[in-house]
């Protein structure tokens, strides 16, 4: 608006409207003007050379396409509020303005009126009026009355009634002495009200009353004894007797000295046919990996979760180095076993599908060892009689039942068959390849001693 009154106060051409109006940008809006044309450049479309033009890229660039319907919303929501009247038609006015709205008079006077605080509104509508200035001024003048103090017929003190009570007093009594007698008879009535409150209550130790327990002055306790007869103790002596009982029956343990010794059996024990319980047993399955049945172990025993090296051999599966490479000593070794690789092993047993990152390690006794990382992240429960782990899995519930002690020592015999078929066909091919290096190097021999 200020750039369209310099171009009609001056009588600026058409066609110099845009190159003065762009000589006042700066910052932004040059860098925007300077892109601008550099488009139409590079488009091949005509440059902008109208003011008209100009107006309708600045909207574009500056004011959102959902500007027209918010100035409606907050037309429709403009109440006057802690606002004066005049503010308040402004800030119509100026919504108006800005949406372009174009409304008879008589629709402007009920807009304006709607928003109007109720006490300027119930006078107002009283009160005749032609037009929006005339009733504008009319709520100025209301407003002007509601905001003036009004006038109090006692500001004044009165000496009359006070001459009256008093006689000779021509003054009141002062406020404060007013209070201070309030105040004592407020005390006066508080008083005999605590007192029949502490009355009432009835300590449990001594069945007195004003008092609770904790602040029962005689410090006593009933100590029952045989045949229904009791005797009442001081705290002092009670405290000590039960003091010695407590030291005669403590008794510190130590950690017995020695080596430790390992319990396990071997798993390779065979059982008899009458015990098929699982009471030596550890929990031992069978589950699938690629489609291959391996054996499973859960122990709570071991700190992490392992797989042999057979059988990431067997099934080519991809490693990774360990992220905290650390070495596992066994029972009978001196330096241990270094473990610095790891393998992600998919595990699979009827609907529970998973894969476990484990530790590689040099594993005899099976396939797959789930120690207490993976019983941690599970929240799995073991039921120490059946044997079983319950645990939760994708919002299913898994019961995983145990091998028998006779299946356990199958797998394990099927598995030691297998190893010594795998260490003989080895060796024999170690003999093969042993008789044809020294037959190769009996025929350079001859070769060499011939003429």
């Amino acid at each position: 608006m200020k750039v369209e009154q310099l171009f009609s106060c001056h009588g600026i051409s058409e066609d110099r409207k845009v190159s003065l109006a762009t000589l006042s940008f700066q910052g932004h809006a040059m860098y925007w003007w300077t892109s601008l044309e550099k488009e139409k450049r590079i488009n091949h479309e005509p440059p902008i050379q109208y003011w008209n033009e100009l107006r309708s890229a600045l909207r574009r660039r500056h004011i959102p396409p959902y500007y027209d319907r918010e100035l409606m919303d907050k037309l429709q929501r403009l109440k006057q509020g802690s606002s004066s009247v005049e503010e308040y038609r402004q800030s119509m006015e100026l919504l108006m303005m800005r949406a372009g709205i174009r409304e008879e008079e008589r629709t402007t006077i009920s807009r304006f009126q709607s928003g109007l605080n109720l006490e300027i509104r119930d006078k107002v509508e009283l009160l005749p009026y032609r037009d929006l200035n005339e009733l504008v001024q009319l709520c100025s003048r209301v407003e002007h009355q509601l905001t003036r103090k009004p006038f109090r017929k006692d500001s004044t003190p009165s000496y009359s009634k006070s001459f009256k009570k008093e006689g000779h007093s021509s003054l009141p009594y002062p406020k404060e002495e007013k209070e201070k007698e309030k105040e004592k008879e407020n005390s006066s009535f508080k008083a005999p009200s605590k007192e029949s409150k502490s009355s009432e209550i009835k300590c449990f130790k001594c069945l007195g009353r004003g008092h609770i327990a904790s602040q029962c002055p005689t410090k006593k306790t009933m100590v029952l004894k045989a045949q229904d007869h009791y005797s009442s103790l001081d705290e002092a002596t009670s405290s000590s007797s039960s003091g010695e009982e407590a030291i005669d029956s403590e008794e510190e343990i130590l950690p017995c000295e020695g080596d430790l010794l390992l319990v396990r059996r071997l798993l390779n024990n065979q059982p008899s046919d009458i015990e098929q319980s699982q009471r030596e047993n550890l929990f031992q399955t069978k589950c699938k990996i690629l489609e291959n049945t391996c054996s499973l172990i859960v122990d709570s025993g071991s700190t992490s979760n392992c797989c042999s090296t057979r059988l990431v051999d067997k099934l080519a599966l991809t490693t990774k180095p360990h992220p905290k490479p650390y070495r596992m000593q066994w029972i009978n070794e001196d330096r241990g076993v270094v473990v610095n690789q790891q393998a992600s092993i998919p595990i699979s047993i009827g609907n529970y599908k998973e894969n476990v990152l484990c530790d590689i390690v040099p594993l005899e006794v099976s396939h797959v060892l789930l120690g207490r990382p993976w019983q941690f992240d599970k929240h799995i429960i073991h039921d120490g009689l059946t044997n079983k782990i319950s645990f939760q899995h994708l919002g299913k519930k898994f019961v995983w039942c145990p091998l028998s002690p006779s299946q356990v020592n199958e797998d394990q015999l099927k598995l030691k068959a297998k190893k010594d078929d795998e260490e003989k066909s080895k060796n024999k091919n170690k003999k093969k390849r042993k008789e044809k290096k020294n037959f190769s190097f009996e025929e350079k021999g001859l070769g060499s001693s011939e003429p």
